[in-house]
């Protein structure tokens, strides 16, 4: 039971660390998913202000453009109405009206304009042909002047008022802008963020890997990106196509532009304070359970050598030294309670009460320790006779013995007193003595009444002793049953 007890309670325990590291294991990866979103949602409110704020700058120049008295006023006012002081913003590109050849109207960075064609580009190409007047965000490209870093482009188709095509406004915006946003975000040195467009095109990351920001670069055919793609906003666990690391992405849409803001965070990252904190609960748990395991051992061991010696006790009590016997106080225990129950069942018991025959004249002739050894053999004989679970061998004192059959009725009785006295009889004479080893046995048989006290038996039995004494001696007598 003890040992049940210490093994119930190191499953016990075993469970509610288990269950409070799986929740822990979840509650780590809620946590990075919210501090995901809070970046990503950071990442797609910058995104889409300053894609309004380009908008508003195109809106801006295509309504002044359509002004018929904008042509009969200076270069200089032209421009200022034109290109706000925003146009000088850090990180902002080149502001163009394109006429319907692809050549520069107005530019934002010189009262003349600059002599040059983007009749090539892909976002003037399509404004050309398709009617739609939507905001168009282009793919990154390499900046002609300037800088000549990696840019996107803001771009606005303009009609005629029968909707001709009539040109494009554009302005680009160079990519160091984000680049130098996601550096301020924090979000761990084997994860990134990203800012990818509809197309897979990469427009910033964040931190770069090997030395590389991997800007331009197109991953519309990795399985992780078309995931995004599909679902547009969301979580979930994968490895990444670069290095084979497994990473959660947490991702959006920037409003209704074609842009995707995805943070990709490594799962060792996520997981690492767990798995320190598991690896430091589970050593500790696994110790303690040992501990509980070893120390119940040992008390179990203690408790069953005192078990033991109180057996051991127990037996020596109830238990004659000389000739390993029961002696008479467990003779008295065990004659009550064999009593008890047969009177509860109604069936009879039986007791022997046997003497050696001339036993003073025996130890007169041999000593005290020849007749210590004859009773020694006289119970072994009587003990091996009594085969039964349920009889009893005992001492009753000095040379006499008792042995108590329970449901044994008188001939059953008669039986096993024979053989007694006929196994006592049999035994080879002790040293070299002229008279052979005997005993006088009295038997007595009762069916046991809860009014009457087991004491009844032992005085039957005594009478049919001193009638055998008295009747020559090695022989059996019975007091009958009543």
């Amino acid at each position: 039971m003890l040992m049940s007890g210490s093994v119930f309670a190191v499953i016990s325990i075993l469970t509610i660390v288990t269950s409070l590291l799986i929740r822990e294991y979840g509650n780590a990866r809620d946590t990075a998913v919210r501090s995901a979103n809070n970046v990503v949602q950071l990442i797609e409110a910058d995104v889409q202000r300053n894609a309004e704020l380009y908008d508003t700058s195109l809106q801006g120049m295509i309504e002044a453009s359509r002004r018929p008295d904008l042509q009969n006023i200076s270069p200089v006012l032209r421009q200022l109405i034109l290109f706000d002081r925003a146009t000088s913003a850090p990180f902002k590109g080149d502001l163009l009206l394109l006429d319907r050849k692809g050549g520069i109207v107005a530019d934002s960075t010189s009262v003349t304009p600059r002599l040059d064609n983007f009749s090539d580009g892909s976002n003037f190409q399509h404004h050309r042909d398709d009617p739609s007047l939507n905001l168009l965000v282009s793919g990154p490209f390499k900046s002609r002047w300037g800088f000549k870093d990696w840019c996107i482009s803001f771009s606005r188709r303009i009609p005629s008022e029968d909707g001709e095509f009539v040109g494009i406004a554009t302005a680009a915006m160079r990519l160091a802008y984000f680049s130098q946003l996601f550096r301020t975000l924090d979000v761990g040195s084997n994860s990134f963020a990203t800012l990818i467009s509809t197309n897979g095109v990469v427009l910033a990351r964040q931190p770069h890997t090997s030395g590389k920001d991997y800007v331009g670069e197109d991953f519309s055919k990795t399985p992780n990106f078309q995931r995004i793609l599909s679902e547009g906003t969301g979580t979930f666990g994968a490895v990444a196509a670069l290095d084979n690391v497994q990473r959660i992405y947490t991702f959006s849409r920037v409003a209704d532009l074609p842009l995707i803001v995805v943070v990709a965070q490594a799962r060792d990252e996520v997981y690492g304070v767990w798995q320190r904190n598991a690896i430091l609960v589970g050593t500790a748990t696994s110790i303690l359970c040992v501990g509980i395991l070893w120390l119940s051992h040992l008390l179990g061991k203690q408790l069953r050598l005192r078990m033991r010696a109180e057996r051991e006790l127990a037996e020596l009590a109830s238990t004659d030294g000389l000739t390993g016997l029961a002696n008479r106080r467990r003779l008295d225990q065990v004659l009550k309670q064999e009593w008890s129950r047969g009177s509860r069942s109604g069936l009879p018991l039986s007791l022997l009460m046997i003497d050696v025959d001339h036993f003073k004249a025996f130890n007169d002739r041999h000593g005290h320790h020849g007749g210590d050894e004859a009773l020694r053999q006289v119970a072994e004989t009587i003990g091996g006779t009594v085969r039964r679970p349920g009889d009893l061998a005992a001492r009753y004192g000095g040379e006499e013995f008792s042995v108590v059959l329970p449901e044994t009725g008188l001939e059953g009785a008669k039986v096993i007193a024979q053989r007694i006295r006929e196994a006592v009889e049999a035994l080879p004479r002790f040293a070299n003595d002229p008279d052979s080893i005997t005993v006088s046995i009295g038997l007595a048989s009762y069916t046991p009444t809860a009014s009457e006290s087991h004491a009844l038996l032992f005085v039957a039995a005594d009478k049919a002793l001193y009638q055998a004494k008295k009747n020559g001696r090695n022989r059996v007598e019975v007091q009958a049953d009543r």
